[in-house]
Parts: C-alpha cells; structure tokens; sequence
C-alpha cells in the first residue's frame, strides 16, 4: 500500500526524496520505496523520518481500517 501520507509531510516541509534520505541517513531510493509501498520500514527508521518531518508514528504510518470508522 502506498504511502501518501508520508509523501505529503516530505512536500510540507518543503523536502525532496534526496533531502529526507539525507537527513536521515539512508538512501533516496529507500525513501521512494516505502512511498511506493514496496518496502517497510524498521521502526527506527519510522522514528526517524518522523522526526525529520514533524510528525508522530500514528501521522505516517498508522492505517486506518475502514471498518474501524464505522462505530
């Protein structure tokens, strides 16, 4: 599944997928990977992208089921 979420905080906060990889200390290509939903993140690196975006766990990576909105 595709993370757009994290792809909209990345474009908030006026980075590219090379300057978030930097801050963080991976590669772009890891960064596009987790948007695209091909790869999934240690929690470390969760932490970590959540910390260089300003944005908690439950912001980018906590999906909702839709059955879950329907109480």
């Amino acid at each position: 599944m595709k993370n757009k979420k994290l792809k909209i905080a990345r474009i908030e906060c006026d980075l590219s997928q090379a300057d978030l990889a930097d801050q963080i200390g991976v590669t772009r290509q890891t960064i596009s990977a987790i948007e695209n939903g091909s790869y999934n993140p240690t929690l470390k690196l969760c932490i970590a992208i959540c910390k260089a975006t300003n944005k908690t766990l439950n912001d980018l990576f906590w999906e909702v089921d839709e059955d879950e909105n329907e109480f």
